[in-house]
């Protein structure tokens, strides 16, 4: 199972070396740049999910390709 925690950064170190004393779990700090992709990867799920539930509407193609 892969579990995602925010913690706060004057925690991190504390929290990592905790993790480490369990040898059945593997732990990795995500790099900035991955934090954000995942971060936006989670945002753009949410939006789907809430189109597809009829609660947000759809942009159309060309309006998005537009924006590029």
């Amino acid at each position: 199972m892969k579990i995602l925690i925010d913690i706060p950064d004057g925690k991190a170190s504390f929290f990592m070396e905790l993790l480490k004393n369990f040898k059945f779990v593997k732990a990795r700090q995500l790099t900035p740049y991955s934090a954000e992709v995942l971060e936006n990867l989670k945002e753009a799920v949410e939006e789907i999910n809430q189109i597809k539930a009829g609660k947000k509407k759809a942009q159309p193609l060309s309006e998005f390709l537009g924006e590029l």
